[in-house]
């Protein structure tokens, strides 16, 4: 959805608020807001509780994640994400960002191929290990 934690956890509390009564445990209630975090959110949550938010207790857990979303909204962490974009705006193959990617692609392919061919053309050649000439192998030197 592209919200902050802040953002999600805010609107967690008010749909929790709009219904006092739905007789649903703290704990599933924790659950279900975890599951339904992105994915970097729970990697914070998880470090930020030790690996499992399911062993904190419901108060400690809801305390936790309140400051970790007040701190978010207060240093404005997405500010500089990347927004995640569907299919319908990737835009056209004319793209400047495609042509860019094309031509990298394109420069990759050359200087693999030059690269290739380069490595063809060397002939190996085997160095005497006793005279240090290129004149004559080890196993073909005179001194043997």
């Amino acid at each position: 959805m592209g919200e902050s934690l802040y953002e999600y956890w805010e609107r967690f509390k008010r749909l929790c608020a709009s219904c006092p009564h739905h007789q649903i445990s703290e704990q599933l209630l924790l659950q279900y807001f975890y599951e339904g975090l992105n994915i970097m959110d729970r990697i914070m949550i998880d470090a930020a509780s030790g690996g499992a938010l399911g062993d904190m207790t419901p108060a400690s857990a809801r305390g936790m994640i309140e400051k970790m979303a007040s701190n978010s909204q207060q240093f404005n962490m997405r500010s500089d994400a990347i927004v995640g974009r569907g299919v319908h705006d990737a835009g056209a193959p004319e793209s400047t960002e495609h042509k860019k990617l094309e031509s990298k692609i394109d420069a990759l392919t050359t200087l693999v191929s030059q690269l290739a061919t380069s490595q063809k053309s060397v002939a190996l050649v085997k160095v005497c290990g006793i005279y240090t000439s290129i004149n004559h192998p080890t196993d073909a030197c005179p001194s043997l």
